[in-house]
Order: C-alpha cells, then structure tokens, then sequence
C-alpha cells in the first residue's frame, strides 16, 4: 500500500500478533529504537532528537561485552531502550521512547535519508500461544518517524522429559 505521507493520518492500521480474548496476554516485552550508520555522530543524533541515548557505539569502536567478549562495531549506533514489560505492552513502551525524543518529523524524515532507523522488539513467550495488539496510533506514530519495525519472538523451550512420553 503506498500512501503519500499527508495521507498517513487517513490510513488505519492494526497490526494484530494472533491476540484474541481466548488467548495469554504476551508474558514480557522489550523495545529499543537503533539508528545506524558507519558515519553515524552520537552527540550529533542526540541534539537533533533531542534526549539521551542509552547506548552509542561509533564504527570500529572496541568495546567488552556484558559476557566478557571484546567486540569491535562493525558500524555506529545510537540506541533508545524503554523500559521491558511484563505482560507485554508495546504501545507504552513506543510512548516512553517518542515521548523523551523530538516530535518534528522533518528531523526524523532527515535522518532516515542517512541513517538505517528500527524499533526492535523482542516478544518472549512463557506459553505456546500468546498475542497482543499494537495500535494505530503506535504504527502511525513510527510511519510518521519512518521507522522500521523488527520482531523477534522468542518461544518458550519445551521440557525435554515432557515431550517424549510415558513408554
């Protein structure tokens, strides 16, 4: 669907993960805005969007992860993470990112013309089936921005002692 970007405030979207009354609610969530680029300048994103990063790297910096693996960043980063949610609760933490952040589309529009630009978000399961919703409004709100979203879903891990039965 191509809609022109004065249009975007016409267009009503839902993005439903499978979620229906019969359903559990998604056990926790995370969510983190990333914006990458190997010229990436982290004092640079952080005055045009106006709040501070939670994490920034610049290319071919080195750096010791939390495991305690020296890795070196293939490109730079400025990343934004919300606080996890449990149960699940994208629509809040998309707000807590956008609300410390600049509203002006413009800067946004700008900076995904230099920049890759993404929401991660991470889905962990504590059952086989669970969903939750994500609102127009969030959707239109990260369209506006054009951001990127990326789902990862981690299921839960089956018992092996479980799953093999009684023989």
């Amino acid at each position: 669907c191509a809609v022109a970007p004065g249009d975007l405030r016409q267009v009503r979207v839902s993005l439903t993960l499978g979620v229906s009354r019969y359903m559990a609610a998604l056990a926790e969530s995370a969510a983190c805005l990333r914006i990458f680029g190997d010229t990436l300048n982290p004092d640079e994103i952080t005055k045009l969007l106006g709040g501070e990063p939670t994490y920034v790297a610049l290319k071919g910096q080195t750096f010791t992860s939390k495991a305690g693996r020296t890795r070196t960043a293939k490109t730079g980063t400025w990343q934004y993470t919300a606080t996890r949610a449990t149960p699940g609760d994208l629509d809040a933490q998309v707000c807590e990112i956008l609300e410390q952040l600049t509203n002006d589309k413009q800067t946004w529009l700008e900076l995904s013309e230099t920049y890759e630009i993404d929401l991660f978000c991470g889905f962990f399961m504590e059952e086989t089936n669970e969903g939750m919703t994500i609102s127009p409004e969030t959707v239109r709100n990260l369209a506006q921005r054009n951001v990127e979203i990326l789902f990862e879903i981690y299921a839960p891990i089956e018992d092996e002692s479980s799953s093999h039965g009684d023989a």
